[in-house]
């Protein structure tokens, strides 16, 4: 698996999403590659990293609404 370079912007950089890109695209090359090499086709690979992407998206979104619910019940008790 390739190395994955450490943000050289800030967080707060108009085009730090693009420069994280940069970073993973050999590893994510990498990635397709060995599932390819284990029997999966390209595009069937591709498409469940996006899936797993999205659904790991979906997961993070429900723990911050989580912690959210947990503090307002802290401040309530």
């Amino acid at each position: 698996m390739s190395d994955i370079s450490r943000p050289f912007v800030t967080d707060d950089d108009p085009d730090r999403h693009i420069r994280c890109q940069d970073a993973l695209q050999f590893a994510f090359r990498d990635l397709i590659t060995a599932a390819v090499a284990a029997g999966w086709n390209e595009r069937e690979a591709i498409a469940a990293v996006g899936e797993l992407a999205d659904n790991y998206m979906l997961a993070l979104a429900a723990n911050d609404e989580t912690a959210i619910l947990l503090d307002l019940l802290k401040k309530m008790s």
